[in-house]
């Protein structure tokens, strides 16, 4: 099952099972918007670990990496990705392609605690988007 969720700051796109076929083609079609997006945004990212693309599903991601690049790191200001066997050579390899704040973990309720640490909105409380809040 892919879906990705617009929760204000944070988008958090699932990879998870119950796997389908139509997974691949929901997966890329979730980058694209991620792509377009053009306000600053963090990104949750949760795999199962069972999910795989195609070898053409492979190369449309690595296609969006590339036709993205610039927009993403304009308006992405931390990414959070959770999924089974997460290991430190695996963020490596993400560092490598991303500037901004990045975890790899397998643990959600970590990857949420390091985007709360990275996106000042995430901190402010109840009012979720940066501002003050109001009292009644």
């Amino acid at each position: 099952m892919v879906r990705l969720d617009d929760e204000g700051v944070v988008l958090t796109l699932r990879f998870l099972p119950p796997y389908r076929s139509e997974d691949e083609r929901d997966y890329l079609d979730a980058l694209t918007k991620i792509g377009r997006r053009g306000e600053p945004f963090a990104l949750l990212a949760l795999f199962g670990g069972g999910g795989r693309l195609s070898q053409a599903g492979e190369r449309a991601q690595a296609l969006w990496f590339k036709a993205t690049r610039d927009q993403f790191e304009r308006h992405c200001v931390a990414i959070a990705l959770a999924r089974p066997g997460a290991t430190e050579r695996m963020a490596e390899t993400f560092r490598r392609l991303w500037p901004m704040p990045l975890t790899v973990t397998d643990d959600e309720a970590e990857a949420r605690r390091f985007l709360a640490e990275h996106v000042p909105a995430l901190r402010a409380g109840p009012d979720r988007h940066g501002g003050a809040g109001e009292t009644p």
